[in-house]
């Protein structure tokens, strides 16, 4: 019996993971239990530590507070009932959602399409949009751009939407 016969090679990619084994065919499989064994409650436990947002979930939440035109994402709430920070997060939501859902071709807005939305001058909407960047919210690209962070869509999904719904049933 050629003994290189009697070996298996298993070769196992699991999400940014690889792992080979080779060996007696009793020697992979107890390699293979472990690695099971030991890794995936690892990973299955960090899972529970990244931040997911249900658009499911969020598009329904944002029923009546925005809506997509060719132009873009438009919010359907008078600009009196919120704050500035309110207005432009809920502008770069709109933008994200509208990406997901293939209504818009970016997920970002420039500062002049926000300034213009916001219908503030120049110089609150950049200090508004530096106190969203501070506070992690909303991330400046390399082309000068706005989009929502996961961590401020996970924001506005859990408390600021709600928020936002509150002033207006007022």
């Amino acid at each position: 019996m050629n003994t290189d016969t009697d070996n298996l090679t298993v070769h196992i990619i699991y999400k940014d993971l690889e792992q080979t084994f080779s060996g007696k065919p009793e020697d992979v499989w107890a390699s293979i239990n472990k690695f099971f064994n030991q890794l995936l409650p690892t990973f299955e436990i960090a899972e529970k530590l990244v931040l997911h947002v249900d658009l499911q979930n969020l598009v329904s939440q944002c029923e009546g507070l925005i809506a997509f035109s060719p132009e873009g994402p438009n919010l359907l709430i008078p600009r009196d009932k919120l704050t500035d920070n309110e207005t432009l997060s809920l502008l770069l939501l709109a933008a994200h959602i509208g990406s997901k859902l293939g209504k818009t071709q970016k997920e970002v807005l420039s500062k002049d399409t926000l300034q213009a939305k916001l219908g503030k001058d120049m110089k609150i909407t950049s200090t508004r949009l530096g106190e969203l960047t501070k506070s992690e919210m909303v991330r400046k690209t390399d082309a000068d751009e706005y989009r929502i962070t996961t961590f401020g869509a996970l924001q506005m999904q859990k408390d600021i939407l709600r928020r936002i719904k509150a002033k207006i049933l007022v």
